[in-house]
């Protein structure tokens, strides 16, 4: 007979064997055997527990719907004279408001303290590392700071051969060609900019598999010091041009800033990147598909970068940055040089990095490793995908196995480490 638990909610949840052991037939097996569809309905009601948790976690703002439409609406109607105002504000130089204020020179100096952790070691001051790969074009590496509530940060290094800092701030800055190779950027649209401070207002709209598609607000800088690098700064914001829709997700936190800075010595440059989003989507699901996932895109954002100096016409970001760009802060710039890359940067991750651990004869354990969380994600699709639930619930149910598949994954790896 099978062995059930109970949580302290009162709910039946099966035993770790019911997941891990036994065959597909075992876990689909008639009522009558008791121990399949039993095993379907509690990981379902677990799903909703993970439901109502992450709805009641959902700022106040998130929950408004229809209220929190109407009030925008009704806020850009009643201004129309100030929307108006914004609109123009991108053909009249000078003339916009409302942009002062959301990126200060305060979160400039903040970026770059931050951005001076990735000189030195990260692991040493808590961050852990993700991943570091590299080629004869680009190396990069990132690591994670999870902090107690909310989700983790990235800090990430990128080394581009071949490269100038030119070529690399305007690939980064180019939205309109990012829609061409980024398939989940499906609409950006410049709002408002201000040649005053050198502010801009634009709205994205990104598409993930299985999510309802996520919309961007945000206000950004960009700034030139005296020896040719650039920082940029992206914040979270409101618009009037942009009031809710209920067919997206609006993103609530999204603060993300980089440098980028001509490596002594070598026809390279690297850009170092702090970000920290939260996008709504399940913390554990976003953390393995970001470490699966990033750098496949990271090689096609090389591929990209090296397609981009054959484009003959200026897009609209392009021409609008070139107008904004400032000079960056001389009280910041001591500061700054914190973060100069060395000729032998950590950036740099050689293929033979790896050489002075040649035992490191793993790839058939780590194979099966990824058999077994591959297993479980299978396993969990089946099951919420057979009861015929929405997208909803499919998402829900392969956030479960996701988290259930990098926690194996995350003890594996440490204890191969220690090894």
């Amino acid at each position: 007979m099978a062995r059930t638990e109970s949580s302290p909610t009162g709910r039946v949840v099966p035993p770790p064997e019911a997941l891990l052991g036994g065959s597909a037939s075992d876990l689909w097996r008639p009522i009558a055997r008791g121990g399949g569809w039993a095993t379907a309905a509690a990981l379902l009601l677990l799903l909703v527990s993970h439901l109502l948790l992450r709805r009641l976690r959902r700022p106040r703002a998130r929950l408004l719907g229809p209220e929190a439409v109407s009030a925008a609406r009704a806020s850009s109607s009643t201004a129309g004279t100030a929307a108006a105002a914004a609109s123009s504000s991108s053909s009249a130089p000078g003339s916009a408001t409302g942009i002062d204020g959301i990126v200060t020179v305060d979160d400039l100096r903040e970026l770059v303290g931050n951005l001076a952790v990735a000189a030195r070691e990260p692991e040493r001051e808590g961050w852990q590392q993700v991943i570091a790969k590299g080629n004869e074009d680009v190396s990069y590496r990132v690591w994670c700071d999870k902090p107690m509530e909310g989700p983790p940060k990235y800090l990430s290094v990128t080394t581009y051969e071949r490269c100038s800092t030119e070529l690399l701030r305007d690939f980064y800055m180019d939205n309109e060609y990012r829609m061409e190779w980024d398939n989940t950027v499906i609409k950006h649209e410049q709002l408002q900019y201000d040649e005053n401070n050198g502010m801009e207002i634009g709205r994205t709209i990104k598409k993930f598999p299985l999510l309802t598609p996520r919309e961007y607000i945000l206000a950004w800088g960009v700034w030139e010091a005296n020896d040719k690098s650039f920082y940029c700064l992206v914040k979270e914001c409101e618009h009037p041009l942009s009031p809710r829709q209920r067919k997206f997700v609006r993103v609530q936190l999204l603060r993300s800033g980089w440098c980028i800075r001509k490596i002594p010595g070598r026809d390279a440059c690297q850009i170092t990147v702090l970000h920290h989003e939260d996008n709504g989507m399940n913390v554990e699901m976003a953390k393995l598909a970001f470490a699966k996932g990033i750098w496949n895109y990271i090689c096609k954002m090389n591929s990209a970068l090296r397609r981009y100096p054959q484009r003959h016409s200026s897009s609209i970001s392009i021409v609008t940055m070139q107008k904004l760009i400032k000079k960056f802060p001389q009280a910041l710039e001591s500061d700054a040089d914190a973060n100069l890359p060395q000729g032998n940067t950590a950036a740099t991750v050689p293929s033979t990095h790896s050489a002075g651990t040649s035992p490191r004869k793993q790839p058939v354990k780590k194979s099966s490793r990824e058999t077994i969380a591959s297993g479980l994600l299978l396993i969990g699709s089946i099951v919420c995908l057979s009861r015929g639930r929405s997208n909803l619930g499919a998402q829900l149910a392969m956030a479960f196995f996701l988290k259930k598949a990098f926690k194996h994954e995350k003890g594996s790896s440490s204890q191969a480490g220690q090894k």
